[in-house]
């Protein structure tokens, strides 16, 4: 059972949809395995969360 994981941004359930959907379809393709074979992980990271360099993305991109 092949296992997918993506990390990123907060997601709505629509884009988080469609993402896996095509994840999972070009992975599919590629390893020419079933797609129902696959599970997707989705981690969401708040942006207080993660940091590039020495700042929070939060403070990187503050409005």
């Amino acid at each position: 059972m092949p296992v997918i994981t993506i990390e990123g941004a907060k997601m709505s359930k629509e884009q988080k949809a469609k993402l896996v959907k095509e994840v999972v379809q070009k992975a599919s393709e590629i390893m020419n395995v079933p797609e129902q074979a696959f599970v997707t992980l989705i981690r969401e990271n708040d942006f207080d969360n993660v940091g590039n360099g020495t700042m929070l993305l939060s403070e990187k991109y503050a409005k």
